[in-house]
């Protein structure tokens, strides 16, 4: 008798877990979003579903960290199923481009048409936005004549060492990686080199610098689009460009340049960030569009490219980047910290997108 009972209660328990992961699956099909345009399965190479104790973990293979989004669908689908649902992923970023430089997968330079638009700011926000989406990233400070990561990691004063003597080992802060030339000369001396000195030292920051292994260096570019910055987009082998702006007419105009240079050089531009969109009031939460409004998406537009995303004039990124702290390390799930996060999914997404080429697949379920 009691053996029937136990026999009914694991088949009705088994349907039950059946019935769920269905639901669970169809949802996954029909998820969309900026980060999953084709869905969520289209991206996905391994799926599996399993019941551990009283939570259903599901195992996942990505190509691109998105670690922010998938915490979201978790809670829609806890509260679609009545069940503690988490997700276990490994994240697989494969490179998009051939290169020799031993480590790093893929290299994103961040630029700007001019200077004063936040580029900086956006870069090492930019990396940590990546590492808390759940990858490994360093950051190269290729802005040879004022070099500001040093300051804005809060490594100002420190100096890399040099294991065999031939390469230089970067430092890490938070997890991150970094190398400037701010590491190794005074500020004074970096902003009187020539063109072809600063390109030479530049070429040696990164081929001789002893990366760990990379998902992604991000690249720190120099201001502008003069002869300097051709160069360097030429000496090194980018998988994609982004393009930080203001929505200021005078801004945009040089973003517009920017986004030609790369063109002229065959580098794909992956889309333009929008940096000082928009002043909230701290009292009623009103956007006060300092700059102008919509620029960012008008030239995104014109140029057939993604407007990655908009982020405020907010005097916290500013202390943040002066005192060497980061906005995302403190506090993750922060209103800031979630756009710099989500801008980080974007670029990652838009990557593997517009430079992989492989045809979605859709897998399936797998029931462990």
């Amino acid at each position: 008798m009691l053996s029937n009972l136990f026999s009914k209660n694991k088949a009705a328990k088994h349907e039950l877990e059946g019935e769920i992961q269905q639901t669970i699956n169809h949802f996954l099909d029909a998820y969309r979003s900026v980060t999953f345009p084709l869905g969520f399965l289209s991206v996905s190479e391994s799926l599996s579903m399993a019941m551990i104790k009283k939570d259903l973990v599901i195992e996942a293979l990505l190509p691109f960290p998105c670690d922010g989004e998938l915490n979201d669908i978790a809670e829609q689908l806890t509260e679609l199923v009545q069940i503690s649902v988490h997700f276990d992923v490994n994240y697989q970023v494969e490179p998009v481009r051939q290169h020799a430089i031993k480590g790093i997968k893929n290299i994103i330079a961040v630029s700007s048409g001019k200077g004063g638009v936040g580029k900086s700011t956006t870069a090492v926000n930019l990396a940590y936005g990546l590492i808390a989406e759940g990858c490994s990233v360093g950051i190269l400070d290729a802005d040879i004549y004022g070099p500001s990561i040093p300051t804005m990691l809060g490594l100002k004063g420190e100096k890399p060492t040099s294991i065999d003597g031939k390469l230089i080992t970067p430092l890490e802060t938070d997890g991150l990686s970094a190398m400037s030339i701010g590491f190794l000369v005074d500020d004074a001396n970096a902003t009187v080199w020539r063109g072809p000195m600063a390109s030479r030292a530049f070429s040696q920051l990164l081929n001789e610098t002893d990366w760990p292994e990379l998902d992604y260096l991000i690249v720190d570019m120099p201001p502008g689009t003069g002869d300097i910055q051709l160069t360097l987009a030429q000496q090194v082998p980018v998988a994609g460009a982004l393009v930080i702006t203001t929505p200021q007419d005078i801004a945009l105009v040089d973003a517009v340049k920017g986004m030609a240079m790369f063109e002229q050089v065959k580098l794909p531009v992956l889309g333009i960030i929008e940096n000082m969109s928009y002043h909230q009031c701290d009292n009623c939460g009103h956007h006060s569009h300092l700059f102008g409004e919509g620029g960012g998406e008008r030239i995104a537009n014109s140029a057939k490219t993604q407007l990655l995303g908009q982020l405020p004039l907010d005097i916290r990124i500013r202390e943040d980047a002066d005192n060497g702290s980061c906005l995302i390390n403190e506090n993750s799930t922060g209103e800031l910290a979630q756009l710099y996060r989500k801008i980080a999914r974007n670029v990652a997404a838009q990557l593997y997108y517009q430079l992989d080429m492989r045809s979605p697949t859709t897998p399936s379920i797998v029931e462990s």
